[in-house]
């Protein structure tokens, strides 16, 4: 059964940091790419930036040059580097797999950007 699991969110002030974690297991981790969606309350689901098996990276333009996306195979793990938070990227943050055949998301993570 595959299963990813989101940590590192919370409230942060504007122009803080956090690092979003997502721990995948059930697959062969390397294999897939990987990403982050975010949603906020009567708003669409955003892709805000996802990495492929071969660590090339897309990023939303709202947000290049800010976040970072990475992963660590050996840890069946991926990653979001958030710096220069703005009260716009409030949201929850959803990791997810792209299995080809299918998606799979985690449960998500809140994110709070607010003074």
């Amino acid at each position: 059964q595959v299963q990813l699991v989101e940590s590192g969110g919370g409230l942060v002030q504007p122009g803080g940091s956090l690092r979003l974690s997502c721990e995948g297991s059930g697959i062969i981790f390397s294999t897939y790419d990987m990403g982050w969606y975010r949603q906020t309350p009567g708003k669409q689901r955003e892709l805000v930036a996802r990495i492929s098996s071969v660590s090339s990276t897309y990023y939303v333009s709202s947000v290049k040059g800010r976040f970072t996306i990475s992963r660590d195979n050996a840890k069946n793990t991926v990653y979001l580097q958030m710096n220069s938070l703005k009260p716009e990227d409030t949201a929850v943050y959803y990791c997810y797999a792209d299995l080809r055949v299918r998606t799979v998301q985690g449960q998500g993570t809140q994110v709070t950007v607010s003074s």
